[in-house]
């Protein structure tokens, strides 16, 4: 009796221990993220920009932590199934009250398998399925705020709204832009205002959402059986007072706020499920995983990706084949073609022309989740000792993995056990795009391709290898990057212009006559391996020959280094009011 007593007291102290560890990593990410609100009335960009990259570490430290804590205290290691069992039922207990409760499980799931070996991941040890709702969980402050117009019109509500956040900067002009608000969304609709039911109200997420230079106020109209979403950008204007740049109406178009090659927002949530369920009110067509990543909840979209994928594989059919396209120095990448993602393992050996290392490459990985991605970078899931059925890789794939990277998976049983994973959007590549394009699709793609570049740039961010292969085209044709094993600051770059040859027969000799070292880029060297096709070169030509100017990248260089955050739009910026707008347009009639 006395042991099962004392087994009992060690799975409850086990279970405090993690639920603590938990509870300290959410008290700092939420302070951490209230504190954008002070970095956005300040106009603090950089101070901003490095909440978001510490932020990412956050969790992995407070992992490390715990792990080391029961290790001291417990010697978890040595600890039997019955009591690992035990630990899990204690930790349920403490999670029916819980604000958190599903990021509490994956908290609990990422310190077990530290611990436990793989063949403790299962539902009897850890949470391979949710065990509490998230539903109806209470919040305070409440997850959105409800107002109604027919109390005071819209016209006063959305002023109301807007005031509500708090900001300690003054308006510029508060009721210019709720006239263009107003004018914005009356034309949405048609033109004219529907009537108003008796359920009409506004409800608004009780965040803004900061990001880059910019406050996002989320919210949608309810009216009858109507809901209208809708996304108002707040920024500060050239005096230092607040505008609202533009209203967002169209579902998709906020949905592409919260795209993966987007740097994640910073939002103060107390029940985050809560805000997921408002934000798929309005977004149905976005995954849950995606929404927690683009909060900041990265490892949570982790674990709902791999449910899903698990979902996913138990009903269908197809296999893992390597991916299309041309095969890369450096990853190993594959897919499944009924599921649109792309699955990437570090080879063993690189191609001659990589002179980088395994460690190199996951820190370039590590990087871009700590930058802002401006939009123009894919954003990786990032997962160690992945089980995958081996039924479902086909034979080629299994030569391949064995010829290229045999250090980095394994076959146990009838699972494939990858050590270390990078998991992406699936795209079309971008040279695949080309061989097949009309001239002005050529003409489109390659525009798109200079403006990421220079907005990579902008973000201090230098490719490093620029072919087209590396990058990907979206279903709305936005061209993105997605291959960084070279990519570097753009401080740390060195351009220069190819110095003139002693003597002309020197260019002819197919041997550079000057030294470079390893940071040292020469932009003019960039037309000889992308502009071999002259419909290609023509349109680089138009759109970016600067490009190929090492002026162009030592201004953009100075900028960075002088501290200049550069704006980014994630909409167009003909939406934008101040284009949208005349100076002195007509007010809309009264709402």
């Amino acid at each position: 009796m006395d042991r099962a007593l004392h087994e009992a007291s060690v799975s409850q102290s086990i279970a405090h221990v993690l639920i603590e560890g938990f509870n300290k990593h959410y008290r700092i990410f939420r302070d951490t993220s209230r504190k954008a609100k002070e970095y956005f009335e300040s106009a603090d960009w950089q101070a901003q920009l490095d909440a978001v990259r510490d932020r990412v570490q956050f969790y992995d430290d407070r992992v490390e932590e715990t792990v080391a804590r029961l290790h001291s205290e417990f010697d978890a290691g040595s600890l039997d199934d019955a009591t690992w069992q035990q630990v899990k039922l204690q930790y349920i207990g403490l999670l029916l009250n819980h604000k958190q409760p599903e990021l509490a499980e994956t908290f609990f799931n990422s310190v077990c398998c530290k611990i436990l070996h793989r063949t403790y991941f299962s539902n009897d040890y850890i949470f391979t399925r949710p065990a509490i709702s998230t539903e109806y969980i209470e919040s305070f402050p409440p997850v959105y705020s409800s107002y109604y117009p027919q109390d005071e019109g819209l016209r006063r509500t959305l002023r109301r709204i807007i005031e509500d956040f708090d900001w300690e900067r003054p308006f510029e002009d508060l009721e210019r832009d709720v006239d263009y608000v107003l004018r914005t969304a009356r034309a949405f609709v048609g033109g004219h205002w529907p009537g108003m039911e008796v359920n009409c109200q506004v409800q608004v997420l009780y965040s803004a959402f900061y990001r880059n230079k910019t406050a996002y106020v989320i919210g949608k109209v309810v009216n009858g059986y109507q809901e209208y979403p809708f996304a108002l950008a707040v920024r500060h204007g050239a005096t230092g007072r607040l505008y609202v740049d533009t209203v967002l109406l169209d579902a998709w178009r906020i949905s592409l706020l919260f795209s993966l090659s987007r740097a994640y927002f910073m939002v103060d949530m107390e029940v985050p499920s809560g805000y997921v369920g408002f934000l798929r009110s309005i977004m149905p067509n976005k995954p849950r995983q995606e929404l927690y990543t683009m909060l900041g909840l990265g490892k949570q979209g982790k674990t709902m990706f791999f449910r899903d994928l698990l979902a996913h594989l138990r009903h269908s059919n197809d296999q893992f084949i390597i991916a299309p396209g041309i095969r890369g120095l450096v990853m190993l990448v594959f897919t499944l073609p009924s599921y649109p993602y792309v699955f990437k393992i570090i080879k063993d050996v690189f191609g001659s022309s990589k002179n980088m290392d395994r460690p190199t490459v996951k820190r370039k990985y590590q990087m871009v989740k700590q930058v802002d991605r401006v939009g123009r970078m894919a954003d990786t899931l990032e997962f160690s000792n992945t089980a995958l059925p081996l039924s479902r890789f086909h034979p080629e794939l299994l030569a391949e993995l064995q010829e290229l990277a045999a250090s980095s998976f394994e076959v146990d049983g009838d699972a494939v056990i990858i050590k270390h994973l990078y998991i992406e959007r699936r795209m079309t590549p971008l040279n695949i795009y080309l061989e097949g394009a009309s001239d002005e699709e050529i003409d489109h793609a390659v525009h798109e391709y200079g403006n990421a570049i220079r907005e990579l740039a902008s973000a201090n961010i230098f490719p490093g290898d620029m072919l087209w292969k590396n990058f990907g085209i979206t279903r709305y044709g936005r061209v993105v990057f997605y291959d960084y094993d070279e990519i570097e600051y753009m401080t740390d770059c060195h351009f220069r212009r190819i110095p003139p040859a002693p003597y002309p027969e020197m260019e002819l000799s197919g041997e550079p006559w000057y030294s470079a070292g390893p940071m040292d880029i020469f932009p003019e060297e960039f037309a000889t391996f992308l502009l071999g096709n002259p419909r290609i070169r023509k349109a680089f030509i138009r759109h970016h020959r600067d490009l190929l100017d090492a002026r162009f990248w030592q201004s953009v260089q100075e900028r960075v280094r002088q501290g200049h955050v550069e704006d980014f739009f994630p909409y167009p910026l003909e939406m934008r009011f101040c284009h949208a707008f005349a100076e002195g347009a007509e007010s809309p009639p009264p709402a």
